[in-house]
């Protein structure tokens, strides 16, 4: 197999796959929703979550003037949710509404869960800085939900129960299969 170099990032500049989310925002009775595959934790004391939005999406603007933001984990069951909401311009229209997006309510924030999520933070806006393109948005994770049953004993998805959505690129959604997973010891396979 060969690999063919070239300046910059061409063809491979997002990096996938991506686990996907939807980003729920609150603000004077507006609830936003969007779909996100640039997010990832950040630090764990204090903890905070980082999402990366265009300065041009609604979402956006809610979560600056709302200072608090969701991140919900969907299962891969739920793609055509996660791709029409990515499709979909909350200026224009109601997306909790459009989709029949079923929602539940915060313990620390205003900003809606997703029902169908197996995993939620609710986050208080902690920094926004532009980079590039897009604004990398922190929020210090104020909450957590979970499904119990979608996690083993480590904290760790059970693919098995729970399938993660994945975002391979262009249209495309992908999912871990169950008899993917291999259990690597870090400290077997690494030298101390």
């Amino acid at each position: 197999m060969s690999r063919t170099g070239f300046e910059g990032p061409g063809r491979f500049s997002y990096h996938y796959p991506r686990l996907v989310v939807m980003v729920t925002s609150h603000v004077a009775g507006q609830d936003g929703v969007m779909t996100a595959a640039w997010h990832a934790p950040v630090s764990l004391r204090p903890p905070l979550y980082g999402i990366s939005i265009s300065p041009t999406r609604h979402t956006y603007d809610l979560i600056l003037q709302g200072g608090e933001f969701g991140v919900n984990f969907l299962p891969f069951e739920r793609a055509e949710l996660l791709a029409g909401v990515g499709g979909t311009k909350g200026k224009e229209v109601d997306k909790f509404d459009r989709f029949g997006i079923a929602k539940e309510k915060a313990l620390r924030t205003s900003v809606p869960l997703l029902e169908d999520a197996y995993a939620a933070y609710e986050c208080r806006l902690a920094d926004h800085r532009s980079y590039g393109d897009h604004v990398w948005v922190i929020g210090e994770v104020v909450a957590t939900h979970i499904v119990e049953e979608a996690f083993d004993e480590y904290g760790v998805l059970d693919v098995a129960r729970f399938s993660p959505a994945l975002y391979l690129g262009g249209e495309n959604y992908v999912t871990a299969l169950k008899d993917s997973v291999r259990y690597l010891d870090r400290r077997a396979y690494g030298r101390y």
